[in-house]
């Protein structure tokens, strides 16, 4: 697996730049800030992924170890494949699409192409657990709440009994699925 490249851009275009390491040319396919940034000439340091293919190698290149998780954790979803998810992370920067997975804002991933509203709602679900988002990118919303109430409620609670227990949790816990974790200890006394 080829981890990390470095070397000088030979080349850039709308879908992918060239990077020369010792001679050889890899074509690595990047998000369009990345290839805004690139300059022909220039020294560049990408951190990678190689998708193996039956037809072919691709390799993927970002700036920071944190634009390759989130694209890992992107391709793990069924019905997205690497270019869809380097569309996505080409619509905003990689905590504004945390925070949009983490509070289920699927209106801010289905622009773009190739993602509709039951994809979106696939990435938060098997997202929204994964990502994390630090107390002070993110505080708990209304949108957490109802998703806690919600839970418990399909466990069996009710809503008067579920807001109770939410109620009495620590603030610091962010995560619906914590939250309905701490509220089920609380309802089980």
């Amino acid at each position: 697996m080829i981890a990390k490249i470095e070397g000088i851009v030979w080349d850039t275009n709308e879908k992918f730049i060239t990077v020369g390491v010792g001679g050889v040319g890899f074509k690595i396919f990047s998000t369009a800030e990345t290839k805004e940034v690139a300059q022909k000439g220039s020294k560049i340091s990408l951190f990678t992924h190689l998708v193996v293919r039956e037809d072919a190698l691709d390799l993927y290149g970002f700036f920071t170890e944190e634009e390759l998780q989130f694209f890992e954790m992107l391709i793990s979803i069924s019905g997205i494949g690497p270019k869809t998810a380097l569309n996505v992370l080409n619509i905003s920067s990689v905590t504004a699409l945390k925070r949009a997975i983490s509070t289920g804002d699927t209106s801010h991933l289905t622009k773009v192409s190739g993602i509709g509203k039951k994809i979106a709602e696939k990435m938060v679900l098997e997202l929204k657990d994964k990502i994390n988002i630090t107390s002070d990118e993110n505080d708990i919303t209304f949108r957490d709440e109802i998703d806690a109430v919600e839970g418990l409620k399909a466990l069996g609670y009710t809503q008067k009994d579920a807001r109770d227990a939410l109620a009495n949790i620590d603030k610091k816990i962010t995560k619906t699925g914590d939250r309905i974790k701490q509220a089920l200890k609380i309802l089980g006394k």
